[in-house]
Formats: structure tokens, C-alpha cells, sequence
């Protein structure tokens, strides 16, 4: 599944220029996570990078967004097929 940063996000900066998809980035209030760019790192890192980095724990699997590894794995790879 994909990750959401809570209201409990203290804007430290730490999140967004660890993410390898450019998921993440400066939403009104907090940072915030794009889903369909979100792989949880799955096909650059064992974990996922923001969540390591995160002082305040505040990045947890979004329940609206379920997906399996493979799910992660197959959005990865296309996402990899856009850049160029």
C-alpha cells in the first residue's frame, strides 16, 4: 500500500529528498505523498526511505490505498518506463 504523512508531520524537511519516486512533496499544511507515485521503495530500498528518516513517526501505510507487494513492484517498473 501506499504511504500518508499525518497531520502530525512537523514540516523537518528530512522525507521529501529521500523519496526515489519524487513522491513526496510540500502540500498547504504538512508534506504530503503523491499515491500513484508511492512505491513504499520497493525496487530501490528494503524499506521505506521516509519512513527510516521520519523524527516523528508520522508516516504510516495509507488504508485507503491497499496494495500488495506486487502491486508496488508493477507501478515501479512503470513508473522507471517514464523517466527518461
Amino acid at each position: 500500500m501506499a504511504l500518508v504523512i499525518t497531520d502530525q508531520c512537523i514540516n523537518c524537511d528530512v522525507c521529501e529528498p529521500e523519496c526515489p519516486n519524487q513522491a513526496i512533496f510540500e502540500g498547504a499544511v504538512c508534506y504530503e505523498i503523491n499515491p500513484d507515485k508511492c512505491t513504499e521503495c520497493v525496487g530501490h530500498f528494503q524499506v521505506p526511505q521516509c519512513v527510516e528518516v521520519c523524527p516523528v513517526n508520522c508516516i504510516p501505510p495509507d488504508p485507503n490505498r491497499i496494495e500488495t507487494a506486487e502491486q508496488l513492484l508493477e507501478k515501479y517498473t512503470y513508473l522507471q518506463s517514464q523517466e527518461g
